[in-house]
């Protein structure tokens, strides 16, 4: 089976996993909470993307790793990791919804992006080293984050919230 094929293969199936545990596990517990209080861990996980830096460090990656590909990822990744920062900070302020909406059109849109790019230089499975197990582990974890908090900010705030801040 060519690399590629195991690459493609190692994505669909994290999807589909990732997909099952955050549909079974994760959004029946948050889609009741406040807002904030549902995209805090949300927002924590999307810290964790500094480790998209480790696609400039040779010996991690290989040598032949385009440096366009590479490069935008990195600092994408990192860019949405400290938006992450930001808006996590920014939860029950006036700066809540502008910062998540931020960061989270930028993190999409990175994200996205490196698929695009990677399509576009030929990025080779091989190219990545250890830094496969992002794309193929931690990015599609991401990317259906990133839909459930589109899902948050357009819902706006449950019910029962609602209620829970009316009576307080």
């Amino acid at each position: 089976m060519s690399p590629l094929w195991v690459f493609g293969i190692s994505i669909a199936f994290s999807l589909i996993t990732w997909g099952i545990v955050v549909a079974r596990h994760l959004w029946p517990d948050l889609r009741h909470l406040p807002r904030a209080d549902a995209l805090r861990p949300l927002l924590l996980l999307h810290a964790f993307r500094f480790v998209g830096l480790s696609f400039l460090v040779p010996g991690v990656v290989s040598v032949d790793l385009p440096a366009a590909w590479a490069r935008p990822a990195a600092y994408g990744d990192l860019n949405a990791a400290v938006l992450a920062l930001l808006a996590l900070a920014a939860l029950k302020s006036r700066l809540e919804l502008p910062m998540v909406w931020l960061f989270n059109v930028w993190g999409s849109a990175d994200l996205l992006y490196a698929f695009y790019q990677g399509n576009r230089v030929g990025l080779e499975p091989g190219q990545l080293g250890a830094t496969f197990y992002i794309l193929t582990i931690l990015v599609p974890l991401l990317l259906i984050t990133h839909v459930l908090i589109f899902r948050l900010l357009l819902q706006g705030e449950p019910m029962v919230a609602r209620h829970q801040r009316s009576r307080s």
